[in-house]
């Protein structure tokens, strides 16, 4: 698109369904590749991605000619069928319907990738669920609970 010049920075976190631990240390790593691969297939530019056994962080520079959810979707979709084909989990693996996507500016992105980096670190003080809900407040956000990712009961 000629003349057009955006700056949009997202930080993008969805979880495994019912918040199953599944994506395993010893095969992260690919699923981090592959989920770059596919972010930037679509010209977005990851600039931090890290995950933890239940959900997934990333940070991206998002191109104006895609819909968030219609690149999210496709995301989601393809990257469960790539872990399904390669048996990588040792049950079905499902993404959970939903995401959280927030914007920030330039002059935040060190500390954003900072605290996606710091994922271990966050989690021994607070659970996932804690974590988004402060995110989701922080952007003050209204939210209702039974749309919050839940764990299967």
């Amino acid at each position: 698109m000629p003349n057009t010049y955006t700056q949009i920075h997202i930080h993008l976190i969805f979880a495994v369904k019912f918040r199953k631990s599944q994506i395993q240390p010893s095969w992260k790593e690919r699923l981090h590749q592959y989920l770059t691969g596919m972010i930037q297939a679509n010209k977005h530019k990851v600039l931090q991605i890290e995950s933890m056994p239940d959900h997934i962080h990333i940070l991206f520079g998002m191109r104006p000619d895609q819909s968030l959810s219609s690149l999210i979707q496709n995301v989601k979709t393809e990257s469960s069928k790539w872990i399904n084909a390669n048996k990588l989990s040792s049950s079905k693996f499902h993404w959970q319907d939903g995401f959280g996507a927030f914007s920030y500016s330039k002059s935040q992105l060190p500390q954003v990738i900072r605290y996606i980096q710091n994922q271990e670190e966050h989690h021994s003080k607070k659970t996932f669920n804690e974590e988004y809900k402060s995110i989701l407040d922080a952007f003050d956000l209204e939210w209702d609970e039974k749309y919050i990712f839940h764990e299967l009961l």
